[in-house]
Formats: C-alpha cells, sequence, structure tokens
C-alpha cells in the first residue's frame, strides 16, 4: 500500500476541498475523518471511494482500520502533514475517509411511519442532535429541508453517526412536502412557540405522521405552518419565550412517540 507524504498529491487536494459545501454539491462525495464514523461508513452500506490514515493509527484502531479497508475502493497511507491537511478537528485521530453520498427520495415513506423534517435548520450541531434523537428514539425518518448541509463534518460529528445509519433524505420543496402526506393521510404537525397551540402532551399519535422543525431564529415558516394539519406546542414556565431546536426536536420526538 503506498504512502502519499505530499500535501500537494491530487487525490489530497481534491479530498480536502470536500471540507466545503459547494465542493460536496458539485462531486456528490464528502468526507469524514475519525475511527468511528468511518467505521460507521463501511458498515452502514456508504461508499467509501477512498481511504487514508497513518500507520499509527492503523496500528491503534487495528479492528476498524481493517472493516474500512475491505470496503474502500483506494487506500493509502498519509504522514502527519497530509493528516493535518486533511483534518476538521483539534485532535485528529488520523483516519479519513471519501465518500459518495447517499440520497434518498420521498418515495421510500411509509403512510404508517412516523418522520421528523427539518425547514431551514441552519446550525449543524443541531441538526446532528435532531437525528441523534430521531434515531435514539425510534422516528423512521428525517426529512431536510434546505439550511444545513447534511454531509457537514460538524453535523456529521454532532450525529455520532446517526447522519450515516438513519434514513435521511433531503426536501426539495417544503410546502409540497406536507401537501403530499397530507394527500396520505398523515398528520402533518407544524412545532410553534404559541401557548395557543395544542399541546404536544394531549394528542394521540397513532397514524402516519410528520412533525416539522423550524428555523432557530424564524420557526417553521408560515407557507409550511399553513399547510400542516395542526400546530403543537411545548408548554413553558419561566421566560424563556422559546427552546433550541434540538432541545425542542427532542421533547417531540419523545412525546410522540410515547403514544404510538
Amino acid at each position: 500500500m503506498e504512502l502519499i507524504s505530499s500535501r500537494n498529491n491530487p487525490r489530497i487536494k481534491k479530498a480536502a476541498l470536500l471540507m466545503n459545501s459547494p465542493e460536496r454539491a458539485k462531486t456528490g462525495l464528502f468526507l469524514i475523518e475519525g475511527a468511528r464514523l468511518c467505521f460507521d461508513a463501511a458498515v452502514n452500506g456508504i461508499e467509501i471511494e477512498e481511504a487514508y490514515f497513518t500507520a499509527q493509527a492503523e496500528n491503534k484502531y487495528s479492528r476498524k482500520v481493517q472493516t474500512i479497508k475491505q470496503k474502500a475502493k483506494f487506500t493509502a497511507y498519509i504522514n502527519e502533514s497530509v493528516a493535518e491537511k486533511l483534518s476538521d478537528t483539534k485532535n485528529s485521530q488520523d483516519i479519513f475517509c471519501v465518500c459518495r453520498q447517499r440520497r434518498k427520495d420521498t418515495d421510500f415513506i411509509e403512510d404508517s411511519k412516523f418522520y421528523v423534517m427539518t425547514e431551514n435548520v441552519q446550525t449543524p450541531d443541531n441538526l446532528g442532535a435532531i437525528v441523534r434523537s430521531a434515531e435514539a428514539l425510534g422516528a423512521d425518518g428525517l426529512a431536510v429541508f434546505s439550511g444545513c448541509d447534511i454531509y457537514s463534518p460538524k453535523a456529521l460529528r454532532a450525529s455520532m453517526g446517526a447522519l450515516l445509519r438513519f434514513p435521511v433524505f433531503t426536501v426539495n420543496n417544503a410546502v409540497e412536502f406536507i401537501k403530499e402526506c397530507n394527500s396520505r393521510s398523515m398528520k402533518t404537525y407544524a412545532t410553534v412557540p404559541d401557548s395557543s397551540a395544542k399541546n404536544i402532551a394531549d394528542l394521540q399519535y397513532k397514524g402516519g405522521c410528520v412533525a416539522v422543525i423550524g428555523n432557530e431564529g424564524n420557526g417553521v415558516s408560515e407557507e409550511v405552518k399553513n399547510e400542516c394539519s395542526e400546530a403543537v406546542t411545548i408548554p413553558m414556565k419561566g421566560k424563556a419565550e422559546s427552546l433550541n431546536a434540538a432541545s425542542a426536536a427532542a421533547i417531540i420526538i419523545y412525546e410522540i412517540m410515547k403514544s404510538r
């Protein structure tokens, strides 16, 4: 297996560019780092085009690296200097994979299941935390409209690999997606910080449904809210006007799953 020691190696330069969202969109590829994320990609059907690691990393994470090597189409050792070029973290584990994006469309939605939809969630940490909660609490999938790139390195890390394991798909038109769900007799819930909305804990969620989590600053858009079959809220005490998007999502997912 070859050793790449130059930061100007063509493969390394292309891999490093994948830290940027426009490059990910153009190529359909994304870059991940760390033993756990790269291993999650390898065992969850993500196509690994290239894998890079230092000799020290292979020794330290030998079992995971062996699995990654078996799945990758191209593998190479790199030195510390090259690892620094590819790293997006302060304490890198010196394991990197260039992967092909896995896009799902709405055709896989099942009318009887529960999906979370994020509308223009901007912060990678929030998106990662939302999908982590959705997976942990038993939701069936996540629809993402606009906002943060689901293949952002920060979002992938915040999700603890859930973005590589959980059914996640992008939505090109939020209003049309809600209309489609309504046409399938699924309940669609806009989550709002409004005391006049229905208490999230008072509803029964037996059939198929979608809960919409809005933008951190502006919440669910009026257009989407108007299409949803119900507006729901989390009752709050104290002086806080709203919850962080990820915190609100965790509570909403828990309440819906509790009654299913």
